[in-house]
């Protein structure tokens, strides 16, 4: 038993040395991967990479680098004056004469792809991955062995069936008709639009000529195709939501100052303006001073554009609007004539061009849904940020001292005078606040587009038809009103066109205010109309 227990033992041991012997890098593949022509040469990486070493993986870095070097029938790896063979991994004298390796495109090519095949055999599930984008763009049959062995040892499910669908493409330019047929099949299920691109190739560019692999591929297509469909509907409807909680959350300011107080404020779009600006100083001071905090700039960023807007918005409520009560041609036309002023004023301090707010590291990227449909992380914190300062203005009007004041004024200002309310502090404390908030918009599309002098300009009008729509003094119209604008936009855009579709919604604006004046929601009590 004993003696037949370790003849065992020395079969076992002499399998592994052959198997390793078999998968080491010999002389004869090295020279011929690195000398003849380039079919040949790639035909030799395609065999090696069957059973890839760590000699081999030396090889492709030596000959991508230029290191690599012939002498005689050896493959020399040459660096800082040493020489290694490329085949046994050793390091020998370096002959007098050596003779360089040449590599045009096409070899890099495949020497590249050659190179991330090697992740496929890492140990990080990041490296595999990116081992298998990579070799998506160079998909071909001889690489199919290796396909093979990396589907044997992958443990990671979606990996796997990333493998599967690379596999497939290798298939799908096979001579065998059947292969062919299978990899149609196995690409079908996929939900990736390189594998839409790849299909659309084969059938378009004549590849195919076989009609039942054809009507294969135009079937595929079609499955495909209607399943990104739904990525794209999503992303659609997103995008939406995304322009929609800016609307809103430019909109609410406006709500206040010309839905609680009867203000046609024409410069609430360079209120938002001046919030953008002052996030892009804070950006630039915490950037000089504090660059191991940048990350964390947008937070006391936030509070300083309110800051700023509301501080601008009190003195315009001091000096100029408090006196045009009640005359709205007189408020529009000074209004109007205060973001010229407003607008020039910071052209001169920061110039006629745009200036650049960098996302904080945590708002960069994104998460992928879908295949096709990618969230970015700055339009998610924006859409929270918008129903953020939602909730703190409906608890601030309905439930404080301040708010309390301002619907009593709005309502009734006489008798708010008579039970002692300052309704002068009330209407600059009120115009305060909505101003404020446009800054906070100014903050939060800092994040998501060009700052400049003209920022304000392409909000001012979308934001009066979000209020108007949702109802004159409804903070809940308004925000009905600018997601359904912001959604109904976003799908229009696809079918019609940008300008087309602001059209049609300006259209449709008109129509509604035409049937129902009062807006989605109408204002409550007896002078309410009905």
């Amino acid at each position: 038993m004993l003696r037949r227990i370790t003849l065992y033992c020395l079969l076992l041991c002499a399998w592994l040395l052959a198997v390793s012997t078999a998968s080491a890098l010999s002389p004869e593949s090295a020279k011929a991967i690195a000398v003849g022509e380039n079919d040949d040469r790639i035909k030799a990486l395609s065999a090696a990479l069957v059973t890839p070493d760590d000699n081999l993986s030396s090889l492709v870095d030596a000959l991508l680098g230029d290191n690599a070097k012939i002498a005689g029938d050896q493959v020399l790896i040459v660096s800082d004056g040493k020489a290694i063979n490329a085949a046994t991994g050793t390091e020998v004298p370096l002959p007098a004469a050596v003779e360089d390796v040449v590599n045009n495109n096409r070899m890099r090519s495949e020497l590249e792809a050659a190179k991330a095949a090697f992740g496929l055999f890492s140990e990080s599930l990041r490296v595999r991955n990116n081992a298998i984008t990579e070799l998506r763009e160079s998909a071909d049959e001889s690489k199919l062995p290796l396909i093979d062995r990396a589907l044997t040892k992958e443990t990671d499910a979606s990996l796997k069936a990333k493998l599967e669908q690379l596999r497939a493409a290798m298939l799908i330019a096979s001579s065998d008709k059947q292969k062919r047929l299978d990899a149609i099949v196995a690409l079908t299920a996929s939900a990736q639009p390189s594998v839409k691109s790849m299909l659309q190739e084969r059938m378009n560019a004549g590849g195919e000529t076989d009609p039942e692999v054809r009507a294969a591929l135009s079937a595929a297509i079609k499955t495909v195709e209607a399943r990104l469909a739904w990525g794209e509907r999503l992303g659609v409807v997103f995008t939406g939501l995304s322009l929609g909680s800016i609307l809103f959350l430019v909109a609410l300011g406006l709500a206040i100052t010309y839905g609680l107080m009867g203000v046609i404020n024409m410069a609430h779009g360079e209120l938002l303006m001046i919030g953008a600006y002052a996030t892009y100083l804070v950006q630039n001071v915490f950037r000089k001073i504090m660059p191991g905090a940048f990350d964390y700039y947008i937070i006391a960023a936030i509070p300083l554009s309110f800051l700023a807007a509301a501080l601008v918005g009190a003195f315009l409520e001091r000096t100029v609007i408090r006196w045009l009560y009640g005359r709205p041609l007189e408020t529009l036309l000074a209004t109007w004539g205060i973001s010229l002023m407003l607008i020039q004023l910071v052209r001169t301090f920061f110039g006629a061009q745009n200036v650049p707010v960098e996302n904080p590291s945590w708002l960069s990227g994104g998460v992928q849904v879908l295949p096709n449909l990618t969230l970015p992380y700055n339009r998610i914190a924006i859409i929270f940020f918008a129903f953020f300062v939602l909730a703190a203005v409906s608890l601030l009007i309905s439930k404080t001292r301040l708010g309390l004041f301002v619907r009593g004024v709005t309502q009734n200002r006489s008798m708010a005078a008579c039970m002692g309310v300052n309704t002068a502090k009330i209407d600059t404390y009120a115009f305060a606040l909505g101003a404020g908030i446009a800054g906070l918009a100014g903050c939060a599309l800092s994040q998501v587009g060009n700052v400049g002098p003209d920022l304000g300009q392409g909000y001012i009008v979308d934001s009066f038809m979000v209020v108007v729509l949702g109802g004159v003094g409804q903070l809940a119209g308004t925000v009905y009103a600018g997601l359904g604008l912001g959604v109904l936009n976003k799908f229009l855009e696809g079918w019609t066109g940008a300008v087309l579709a602001k059209i049609i919604v300006l259209v449709f604006i008109v129509v509604f205010i035409q049937r129902r004046p009062q807006g989605i929601f109408a204002l409550k009590g007896r002078s309410a109309e009905a």
